[in-house]
């Protein structure tokens, strides 16, 4: 059922959006370093690997550079039209495709690089690799915001993986326990919700049971006992 949801929604998508897709591919043409999409190796269902398709925001060579595949608040990395494309999420609309081929659902774990996927435990990595990556999903939503917590003394790969990799792979291990076809539209309309609305709480009001986040983060997080 999720796959035939998939199927549909992606293929809808495409053809909705092409009217600000096409000109996004041209507008990043003819700016910054002239790439139009950013490939990138990420972690599937089973482990397998597969090729990830984004708007290109970076720099080309960005993940040779500074801190890797972790981005952080005003990383000089980003090109000027790629802060739009980020803020907004447009950079993630080609996804549309690798849901449409099958590599991932609208709805599941962040597709991750080997570099990020190896900072979670076995146990949150065994979890992950029972299902398909989403454009969406548990830990995309909470840490919709992520690069703005990734600044000044938090701006560090060691605090993404001692605080920051622990949490989200609680998140997404929440996820493969509690996955169904209501959570898969529930997780869409929180979506949709969430970028109408930046600054909404409204996935701790809907999802109650999630894991309570580290100290650390619960601010900016925005959750309140």
């Amino acid at each position: 059922m999720v796959r035939f949801c998939d199927l549909v929604f992606s293929g809808l998508a495409l053809i909705l959006l092409s009217p600000l897709l096409l000109p996004t591919v041209i507008v990043l043409k003819f700016t910054g370093e002239g790439e139009i999409f950013f490939l990138q190796q990420r972690v599937g269902k089973d482990g397998k690997k597969f090729r990830l398709f984004k708007f290109a925001t970076m720099l080309k060579n960005s993940p040779n550079i500074g801190t890797g595949t972790v981005t952080i608040k005003g990383d000089p990395r980003v090109l000027p039209v790629g802060v739009f494309l980020r803020k907004s999420k447009i950079n993630e609309l080609p996804q549309l495709l690798n849901i449409f081929l099958g590599d991932m659902s609208l709805v599941g774990p962040r597709p991750l690089t080997t570099q990020t996927f190896k900072a979670y435990s076995e146990a949150t990595q065994q979890a992950i690799k029972q299902v398909r990556p989403g454009l969406s999903g548990i830990g995309s939503i909470v840490f919709r915001d992520e690069e703005k917590i990734l600044h000044g003394a938090t701006a560090s790969v060691a605090f993404y993986s001692s605080v920051i990799a622990p949490y989200k792979g609680s998140l997404e291990e929440w996820f493969v326990s509690n996955k169904s076809i209501y959570i898969y539209f529930l997780s869409i309309f929180v979506t949709v919700w969430v970028v109408l609305v930046p600054n909404t709480r409204i996935v701790w009001k809907v999802f109650k049971d999630l894991p309570v986040p580290p100290s650390e983060l619960r601010q900016t997080l925005g959750f309140t006992v």
